[in-house]
């Protein structure tokens, strides 16, 4: 099961609890936050549970972690099931629907006769249609109206867009909203502003003292396609795609405490509130209450400063241990993009018949794009040729003549360095797709997994070392193989790769393809803690792609990883040096 599949399970078993006669709203509350933590992990909860690690998941105590053992381990949970079978199975996939909590569910679920989880919402759009729904109790032509309307958002939205995706939906209505001056200050809140690898709903956040200018200035935003409300203090967009932007306002001199309320993270903000209660503090989006007295802070940084503790990075507030290191002012600093001096994975267009996709670009592009980044250099790192449809004597024709290629361009190029890589691919037995001869008339090479990704734990592992063993090979790109909301990671023994990389100096890549992002922050934190050399790039496959190193830094940061740990952050005679 996917960590969206699990989470679904635990919040139906919270709407299941909440309904009960025995409710016990910490028993509710207690599945809800875990539902929460699953959903917004960067690790699949099945991964983590491989490890023996699901206790590292915020809210996820002895009870959840023997269900969730009995899940992997059976397919089932005996308690679940005595718990949901009280109800029908259609009211859960009702609960899908924007607007349609388990109280509403149930109802409808009876009043309509759907019971079978199967077709559930096609038959509630049904009775939508007919007019089925406005003569039930406690319902009318109004609430028939926004189920429709539910209906139509629930088909048309993915639960959950990729980083990229929403970082491109925020920063078109931050553009949009900073056209007038009442925005003093304009934030993304929630997982957005945490850099998680997927995230819901696109919430923002306004510093004004002229709510009222803000507010009718972004329903005005050109783009959407429905006003859902507009108050004196928020309001909510239907974008193209059902996309949903939510904007609170809040004044300038308050404007801290809700930021810093409303980024979150909920495990986060409870060991937050339970530290400031020791104190004697109150803490709401308001401010802090001390003796009945709320203090406003203009920024989040005084708000942390008046509880004795330095600023926290967004990336950084899971509820770990970051409060703990803000007391005594051992937060790392992290890693930022202007750190970075090069990308070491990029695929160009020299075409040496490829296994897989070629890029677009020439090395010009590339290094012009590489140059308006502030680069010392790139490796341009296509994908081997393909061993099925060449001879070995082409694949090392193909390799040498794609190296003269580079030589050639940087005899001339002064600007940014091109590295000759290579990303080759692990085949299912160990062995590179690249003969030792070819390999050797590179810079270097990084190794990648691209097919039969289902192997053992013990098999994936050693196919994975193998590759690596080899002085040319330098990093292992997208480790785990995930695509998001596509496909989960390869399984291995993370602590031999580590164990491995140390050893013989090899280096794990953050990808930060959009669907990628991997490795997923909560392995790059424990590679970081195992003293393993990251590095972080782009897989572009065109010019304009090198902005993606972006999101590669975000996974970094809510890694821990400081700008000692990136190896892409030295300098071109020390990159240089260490390929060497």
């Amino acid at each position: 099961m996917t960590n969206l599949q699990i989470a679904k399970v635990l919040r139906a078993v919270a709407a299941a609890l909440g309904l009960s006669e025995e409710d016990n709203k910490f028993r509710v509350l207690a599945y809800e936050r875990a539902a929460d933590a699953i959903e917004h992990a960067s690790s699949e909860t099945k991964d983590l549970w491989d490890d023996g690690k699901l206790k590292e998941l915020p809210g996820i105590g002895e009870n959840l972690t023997a269900h969730l053992d009995e899940l992997f381990r059976t397919g089932k949970v005996k308690h679940f099931e005595t718990i949901l079978k009280k109800f029908p199975e259609a009211m859960f996939e009702l609960m899908e629907v924007p607007g349609i909590g388990p109280k509403n569910a149930l109802k409808l679920s009876k009043a309509l006769g759907i019971t079978r989880a199967h077709g559930a919402i096609a038959k509630l759009e049904k009775a939508v249609k007919s007019g089925k729904i406005a003569p039930i109790a406690g319902f009318g032509g109004e609430s028939q109206a926004k189920i429709g309307q539910g209906v139509k958002e629930y088909q048309g939205r993915s639960k959950r867009l990729l980083l990229p995706v929403a970082t491109a939906i925020a920063d078109a209505v931050i553009e949009w909203m900073q056209k007038i001056p009442q925005v003093k200050r304009i934030d993304t809140l929630g997982s957005l502003r945490r850099q998680a690898s997927t995230v819901g709903d696109i919430d923002l956040t306004v510093a004004t003292d002229k709510p009222e200018l803000v507010i009718d200035h972004f329903v005005k935003y050109p783009k959407k396609t429905r006003i859902i409300e507009a108050g004196d203090h928020s309001a909510s967009l239907i974008l193209p795609n059902d996309y949903q932007v939510d904007l609170m306002v809040q004044p300038v001199a308050a404007y801290g405490a809700l930021l810093q309320h409303f980024t979150g993270s909920k495990f986060h903000n409870i060991k937050l509130r339970e530290y400031a209660i020791k104190k004697g503090y109150s803490l709401s989006e308001y401010g802090i209450k001390v003796k009945g007295k709320t203090i406003q802070f203009a920024d989040e940084q005084s708000f942390y400063k008046f509880l004795d503790l330095d600023w926290i990075p967004p990336e950084l507030r899971e509820g770990e241990n970051e409060i703990d290191l803000a007391k005594i002012g051992l937060l790392p600093q992290l890693v930022e993009q202007k750190d970075i001096k090069g990308d070491l994975q990029i695929h160009s267009d020299i075409d040496i018949e490829p296994s897989h996709d070629l890029g677009t670009s020439s090395l010009s592009e590339l290094a012009e794009a590489a140059h308006q980044l502030g680069y010392e250099y790139i490796g341009v790192t296509e994908h081997n040729p393909s061993v099925s449809t060449h001879s070995k004597q082409q694949v090392i024709d193909l390799v040498k003549k794609k190296t003269d290629i580079v030589h050639k361009f940087n005899s001339s190029e002064k600007r940014v360095h091109i590295f000759n890589g290579l990303e080759i691919d692990i085949q299912p037995d160990g062995t590179r797709a690249l003969p030792d001869e070819a390999l050797e008339l590179l810079d270097y090479a990084c190794v990648s997994i691209h097919s039969s990704f289902r192997g053992s734990r013990t098999e994936m592992t050693k196919r994975v070392l193998a590759g690596l063993d080899h002085p040319k090979v330098k990093f292992w790109a997208h480790p785990t193989a995930r695509l998001l909301q596509e496909r989960e990671g390869i399984e291995v023994d993370w602590e031999q790769i580590f164990d491995f990389c140390t050893k013989h100096n090899k280096w794990l890549e953050i990808d930060g393809w959009p669907n990628r992002l991997d490795l997923p922050d909560t392995l790059a934190k424990a590679a970081v803690s195992a003293g393993v050399k990251l590095v972080v790039d782009t897989d572009s496959h065109a010019a304009d792609q090198l902005e993606y190193m972006r999101f590669g830094i975000s996974v970094a940061r809510r890694g821990w990883a400081t700008k000692a740990d990136v190896v892409n952050t030295l300098s071109l005679d020390r990159i240089r040096s260490l390929i060497q």
